[in-house]
């Protein structure tokens, strides 16, 4: 059996994700608590107790997300489920670099961490926006963007049709009313604090371009499919270097899906909370098992 670990990324996480991996295993102590020391934050007490409004700033959710999606990953580990291919939503992409070797957890965290902050600064400095189109095609959204005047650019495109743009916040309010005279089911504003995946991460992208350089990326012990290429990567340097062009460019999760169909996995694993990329694998055009571990009960379902 092959495995294929998709890791999600933001708006996935919930307050008490994962709680019972810290009644049933040390691995959820000593890793948050090697987080917390990192960060110099209580990186458990905001996962268990939130609030939720705490848990969702841009700053404590990537760290969070990640280490609970480096647990699942040892724990899999331990049972001799490893993966074939990982790949990450946004965010999700330092999982799927943990998952195959790329970077360790200390080294993760502090990506994550610095990743989640000039995010979030980037975000306080501009008047910026995201929204879900649902119900028209990518061509057909990029040929209206073009005509409205400002930022406003496709972001995460995750369906064929369901593709998030980003950008000034008046020109995706606009983009919204155009996109649904052209034909969307919905347009919806979604509570983000920045344009993320947009020109509007520029100073983010530049400053995380200098941290990165003094940090050493191994080579894949499987392939990434990222999301900037939409190919697999195995190559530590073009996946450390794809960490910045991802602050602004689209996740392609279309395309990746596209790629991950020509591998031979026969099992699909979402490694995190929830089912948001469970969603996207509707017409994946390939027959996998699709599961889903983001706890311990997971961890033990997959390994029965």
């Amino acid at each position: 059996m092959s495995y294929a670990f998709l890791f999600p990324g933001q708006g996935s996480q919930k307050v008490g994700m994962g709680a019972d991996l810290f009644e049933s295993t040390s691995l959820a102590d000593s890793r948050f608590a090697e987080a917390s020391e990192i960060l110099g934050i209580d990186l458990k007490k905001i996962v268990l107790e939130g609030p939720d409004d705490e848990l969702k700033k841009t700053e404590y959710t990537q760290p969070a997300l990640f280490t609970l999606e480096s647990i699942l990953v040892d724990l899999l580990a331990e049972k001799g489920i490893t993966p074939t291919v990982t790949m990450g939503h946004s965010l999700g992409e330092y999982g799927a670099l943990y998952g195959a070797g790329v970077i360790d957890f200390a080294t993760g965290i502090r990506l994550v961490s610095k990743r989640g902050a000039l995010m979030a600064e980037a975000g306080s400095k501009s008047n910026g926006g995201m929204a879900a189109i649902i119900g028209l095609s990518k061509s057909a959204i990029v040929e209206v963007l073009a005509t409205i005047d400002g930022v406003v650019v496709s972001a995460n495109e995750n369906l064929p049709e369901q593709t998030v743009i980003s950008g000034e916040k008046s020109a995706v309010e606009t983009a919204c009313e155009k996109l649904k005279e052209a034909g969307a089911k919905r347009a919806i504003m979604l509570a983000v604090s920045g344009a993320f995946h947009s020109p509007l991460m520029k100073s983010a992208a530049e400053e995380f371009g200098k941290y990165l350089e003094s940090i050493s990326f191994n080579d894949a012990k499987c392939p990434v499919i990222t999301n900037v290429t939409s190919e697999a990567e195995t190559s530590g340097e073009k996946l450390k270097s794809l960490l910045v062009d991802q602050l602004l460019s689209p996740v392609r999760w279309v395309d990746s899906l596209v790629t991950l169909a020509t591998t031979d996995v026969t099992t699909v694993v979402e490694v995190g909370p929830g089912a948001v990329l469970k969603g996207f694998m509707r017409g994946f055009g390939k027959e996998v098992t699709i599961l889903n571990c983001g706890d311990a009960a997971g961890v033990t379902a997959l390994t029965e």
